[in-house]
């Protein structure tokens, strides 16, 4: 028997993250955290996220845990679905927010925005992804090029879609296009 995803709009809350001086951080679009947007079945196999994320055209997924240190993609944005366990994720850095993560909750980090697995649960198990299969890098906030980084995640576009509503997603309002300024 084949379940669909149901993919409700639930509560969504935003984190801002200012540069910190280590992590550029993104000070102008919001993390955004949809708690319980995928409404998982309990024989759904967590390929019915990574499908949900490619059918909005957010792609190059990966299955796993998230990393236990602090680190940033200067190349992308980046979506976190999770599939089973739980998780307490630091956004910001050291300094910033930890955000409880729970099957069927969605995390959207932008380009920038330090983020790390404090601790999870044995089973904790996520699908990343990120728009339109862009690749993406590995920072840890201690790269001597910052100017150049920043310039670099302040061209990152908006994307088209967002990874769990598609065309008519939270994301798309959340994040205007608007010119991004890291000054």
């Amino acid at each position: 028997m084949t379940h669909t995803t149901d993919v409700i709009h639930g509560h969504i809350a935003t984190h801002i993250f200012e540069d910190d001086g280590r992590f550029p951080n993104n000070p102008n679009l919001p993390v955004l955290v949809y708690k319980g947007a995928l409404h998982l079945h309990p024989g759904d196999e967590i390929d019915t996220i990574l499908e949900l994320f490619k059918k909005n055209n957010w792609e190059n997924s990966w299955k796993d845990s998230v990393f236990d240190y602090d680190h940033y993609h200067s190349t992308t944005h980046e979506v976190l679905g999770v599939f089973c366990g739980t998780a307490d994720i630091t956004l910001g850095g050291p300094e910033g927010t930890c955000v409880e993560l729970v099957r069927g909750d969605v995390v959207i980090i932008p380009a920038g925005v330090a983020h790390k697995n404090l601790k999870c649960s044995h089973d904790f198990l996520c699908v990343g992804a990120y728009p339109e299969g862009k690749s993406y890098d590995m920072k840890n906030g201690n790269e001597e090029d910052r100017e150049k980084i920043i310039r670099e995640i302040a061209s990152i576009p908006i994307p088209s879609t967002d990874p769990v509503f598609g065309s008519e997603g939270p994301l798309l309002e959340y994040w205007k296009k608007k010119p991004v300024d890291f000054t």
